[in-house]
């Protein structure tokens, strides 16, 4: 890996992103009375796309929205200027990494969105008019008569799987929203965060926006390489990034199988398995340390595979490490979506060795890469298994997902290699997904159970009640 690629500094990357930060701070106040101030940040976001096509609806936009006279057109410029300008700091990461890896480009699949016929336009009017509201107030004005309007549109869509996607995001952006009433009294507003999720939905509400190519269907073997998890009070997820390699004889590919469930808060760390054990094979697998040869399996056109178990089985030996050396350098990543190119997405499987690793006495891991330092975000390595930060700190090799976070590139540890009385020892964060023995993992799993028994039991007598 060429390191000095990845902290050199990119062109355009500073103002393109302080362009976005005008509109952020301008939702902060509300755009029903903007301030001087406010207006400078909606000037900044024109004259950033001004040599684009979008760049007389979005100038139109920002002058009414100065003026606090903006209409539903006027926010979706807006919002469609935000998102096409985080989409170009995605691609210029990206462009980065790759001459960094050294690795061949996504492909364009060339697959045309499965379009349909235009309905349930009320309820997407409904949800645009909601959003614009938002920005009109301000997210230091939202209180829970505004954020419950969402409710009523949410409640609407779900029955209806072409609205699920947003119906979903609407839902959990007025959760965090609702959770942070009134806003005149947050001491700090996560702006970037909020505005994320208000442009994304905004763009979501209009015709064809959510429209994507239709999955195919994959014959081959997989070899996975680690897995992410993400886990939240009430929510699990584990999505496992692997190489792909078609029976056909085609070029391998890098794709993700996720799996997720809702959990209670009180199950956590190894515990986590138990709930997404039995909705997918290949978590067995990976802790065995095995390939799954896949027949049929569908596959969107950004790469993550939709898991079917009665489409995979358990297949030869495949070593996590064999498989970066070998088959990783030549996989190829699918193109991303345009409304999902944004910098927060970016997780990039890459492998690192002969790096000397720092520890300062804060905890924090930094690795030496061919005298190039690059940061390692350990508070990303999960509970639910037998990696840990000390073990990464005493690594030879890692597997990691390079992503980039507050101006910079890290590396999320997925495995290491270290060595362990004079043997090398392989460690990774899905070590315990299928069932272990470790003392340690099955400690976690035995206190995971009995915690799963009392909630079981507890709600057994508040049924029978």
């Amino acid at each position: 890996m060429r390191a000095d690629l990845l902290n050199d500094a990119i062109d355009g990357l500073a103002e393109a992103l302080a362009a976005v930060d005008g509109l952020d701070d301008a939702l902060v106040g509300g755009l029903l009375r903007p301030q001087p101030a406010q207006a400078e940040g909606l000037a900044a976001l024109a004259d950033a796309v001004a040599g684009t096509p979008l760049a007389s609806r979005v100038a139109e936009a920002a002058e009414k929205a100065a003026a606090g006279a903006a209409g539903e057109d006027h926010f979706v410029a807006l919002a469609a200027a935000r998102i096409a300008l985080l989409g170009s700091v995605h691609d210029a990461l990206v462009a980065r990494i790759q001459d960094a890896v050294d690795r061949p480009r996504a492909e364009e699949s060339g697959a045309a969105p499965a379009g349909g016929e235009e309905h349930a336009v009320n309820l997407h009017a409904a949800a645009r008019s909601w959003l614009c509201d938002l920005a009109r107030a301000g997210w230091q004005g939202i209180d829970h008569e505004l954020v419950s309007g969402a409710a009523p549109v949410v409640s609407a869509m779900l029955p209806d799987p072409a609205l699920r996607r947003l119906a979903t995001l609407l839902d959990g952006f007025a959760a965090e929203l609702a959770a942070s009433c009134p806003g005149a009294t947050l001491e700090r507003v996560p702006a970037r965060r909020w505005a994320d999720l208000w442009s994304r939905a905004l763009l979501l509400t209009m015709p064809g926006a959510a429209d994507t190519p239709a999955a195919v269907e994959v014959t081959g073997r997989l070899l996975p390489l680690g897995v992410d998890v993400q886990e939240h009070a009430t929510a699990v997820q584990a999505q496992v990034q692997a190489v792909f390699e078609p029976a056909d004889g085609g070029t391998p590919r890098l794709v993700r199988a996720s799996v997720s469930a809702p959990k209670p808060d009180t199950v956590v760390g190894a515990g986590l398995w138990q709930l997404l054990r039995p909705h997918m094979s290949l978590l067995a697998a990976i802790s065995e340390g095995r390939a799954m040869k896949l027949d049929a399996m569908p596959l969107t056109a950004e790469g993550d595979l939709i898991w079917d178990d009665a489409r995979a089985r358990m297949s030869e030996p495949a070593e996590v490490f064999t498989t970066a050396r070998v088959a990783l350098p030549t996989a190829t990543a699918f193109p991303t979506a345009p409304l999902d190119r944004h910098p927060a997405r970016i997780a990039v499987p890459v492998l690192l060795e002969g790096y000397a690793v720092e520890e300062d006495d804060n905890g924090t891991v930094t690795f030496q890469v061919a005298g190039q330092r690059l940061a390692v975000d350990t508070d990303r390595v999960p509970a639910a298994g037998p990696l840990t930060p000390e073990a990464v700190a005493s690594s030879g090799a890692c597997i990691s997902l390079l992503r980039w976070d507050a101006g910079e590139f890290l590396l999320q540890p997925l495995a290491v290699e270290r060595t362990v009385r004079k043997k090398s020892v392989t460690v990774h964060a899905g070590a315990w997904a299928g069932g272990t023995t470790d003392k340690a993992g099955v400690r976690a799993e035995k206190a995971a159970t009995d915690a799963v028994e009392v909630l079981r039991e507890r709600a057994g007598k508040l049924l029978r009640k």
